[in-house]
């Protein structure tokens, strides 16, 4: 072998080395979590089940700052309540499953997967549900510039934020505000035409509509981003961030969200909105992977997959206020062998899913809290603004709470037949954990009508659920939330604010009856 035949077979082997380097960066950067695929056993890929691939391999913007290190995102933990959220266009329309399962039946398509497939770009669609009134939209190769959305940073102290109005922390979206690249001609991704007929505005400046109005189209060369995000985003506008049942909604829409889009892992947030910091922070970076607001980011920031979660007021736990929802609730093995549209078990999973985010044992019934005792969880109401900034009239929804408390726990160090552990319920003063680690270990729950009860959606089987409800409170909130989940519940109802201790107590001694004491 001569001389130039040596030079080139060594020229050779470096090109194919090179080139060897090159697909291997250019595979594990459009798909980064290819070896988590395990974890996506048992949960519906929509993008596969429709004949996509599970990552498009987007052709990359230019990045003006270095790329950010991949933060890894949580699988979804086994639960026995889950039930596939697969799609199914047969979906019975008013049924428990299109109220709280995946009844987002009808998808439109506006930028195809396909053909983002084809040319590196973006894609976009929107699911709509005919029975909760709203969509689901999901799109690839989307960007978000902070600078186009008008609101306040966010993420800041409360003490450090009095006095500001609550409208400041409400987005208020530019167009632009949003981007996606694509060769279409036309400026604006969506008419209005469209956004009425899949985003109504069911409340005034819907966040989540005006968002996706103010999509423009721009080509490949002015797709730029300071950082580019691979991992699946959720984007979550709250309105009523500081009370605990509509945060209650809020979490509901993201968890069935995640679901419907087919995600194998639990997804990351994005806080779309400027409200100040809360303790129910806590449980948002329990249930999913990460949390960043809007503004947090210095400059446009672009999303390989990225998800307009609904509003709280639209799942079936608010609507359920004023619209009838028949639905009951079930195990996920009742109704697996006998299906029945007006039954579900979707809130439970939603509870297990809350309790497994803590780290706590989902398959836990009453068995194990009987060997130590009942647990009768008295959830205290503390008088507050649910808004903490507003300016409104304190209520008080019973006025003699600390006498029943003193009564009640009274009757309990003298209940001989068996052991009855009055908990003091002081919830806004614990951890998220501690707050959803009382309600497990609960066997009663009892409580006057107020958003503390809302954390009877991660009450375990069986739980029982006492409510006392003043004159002006006559509301099913609560008494909705526990049939959905199939527990049982009963109502004290009051002339006015006060109750009377001895019918308290009367009616707590037969609930304790009737779990064997």
């Amino acid at each position: 072998m001569n001389k130039a035949e040596l030079i080139f077979i060594k020229i050779f082997l470096a090109l194919f080395a090179l080139n060897s380097l090159s697909l291997y960066g250019y595979f594990s950067s459009s798909h980064p979590n290819h070896h988590h695929h395990h974890l996506a056993v048992n949960h519906r890929n929509t993008t596969a089940a429709e004949g996509f691939p599970k990552k498009i391999p987007h052709r990359k913007p230019h990045l003006s700052n270095p790329a950010r290190p991949i933060i890894p995102s949580k699988p979804w933990p086994t639960i026995p309540s889950y039930l596939p959220w697969s799609f199914s266009p047969t979906v019975a329309l008013n049924s428990c499953e299109a109220y709280f399962g995946n009844g987002f039946t009808k998808i439109s398509n506006i930028l195809p997967v396909k053909a983002a497939l084809r040319s590196g770009s973006s894609w976009f669609r929107c699911r709509y549900s005919e029975t909760l009134r709203t969509s689901i939209c999901e799109g690839g190769k989307i960007r978000m510039d902070p600078g186009k959305i008008k609101m306040s940073g966010g993420g800041e102290k409360l003490e450090d934020v009095i006095g500001r109005s609550e409208g400041k922390e409400l987005p208020e979206f530019e167009d632009g505000a949003f981007v996606v690249e694509s060769r279409l001609k036309r400026k604006k991704l969506v008419g209005y035409k469209f956004l009425h007929k899949i985003l109504p505005e069911n409340v005034t400046r819907h966040p989540i509509r005006e968002s996706v109005r103010s999509i423009v189209i721009v080509g490949q060369n002015d797709f730029d981003c300071q950082e580019w995000v691979e991992e699946p985003t959720l984007l979550v506008t709250r309105f009523e961030y500081a009370n605990l049942y509509h945060t209650v909604t809020d979490w509901y829409s993201a968890y069935m969200s995640s679901r419907v889009t087919g995600l194998p892992n639990r997804p990351h947030l994005v806080f779309v909105d400027g409200h100040c910091k809360t303790q129910l922070e806590e449980t948002w970076k329990a249930l999913f992977s990460s949390l960043r607001f809007a503004k947090n980011f210095t400059g446009p920031v672009c999303f390989h997959h990225a998800i307009f979660s609904p509003l709280g007021y639209e799942t079936p736990l608010f609507r359920g206020i004023s619209e009838e929802i028949n639905c009951r609730g079930v195990s996920a093995h009742d109704l697996q062998q006998n299906p029945d549209i007006h039954k579900t078990a979707r809130v439970s999973e939603f509870g297990e899913m809350i309790r497994a985010a803590f780290g706590f044992p989902v398959n836990r019934h009453h068995a194990g809290k009987a060997a130590s005792g009942h647990n009768v969880l008295f959830v205290r109401r503390e008088d507050y603004l649910a808004h903490p900034r507003h300016e409104g009239k304190v209520e008080s929804r019973l006025t003699n709470e600390q006498h029943v408390f003193d009564s009640l726990q009274s009757w309990a160090s003298d209940h001989l037949k068996c052991k009855v552990n009055l908990i003091n319920g002081l919830l806004a003063h614990m951890p998220m954990k501690e707050q959803i680690r009382a309600i497990q270990d609960a066997s009663v729950i009892i409580g006057a009508h107020g958003a503390g009860l809302a954390h009877i959606v991660s009450a375990t089987p069986n739980t029982v659920i006492l409510e006392i409800i003043g004159r002006e409170f006559k509301r099913p909130h609560f008494r909705l939330i526990a049939q959905w989940k199939g527990l049982e519940y009963h109502a004290i109802y009051l002339y006015g604010s006060y109750a009377n201790p001895r019918a308290v107590i009367l009616r707590l001694n037969k609930i304790i009856k009737s779990l064997g004491c």
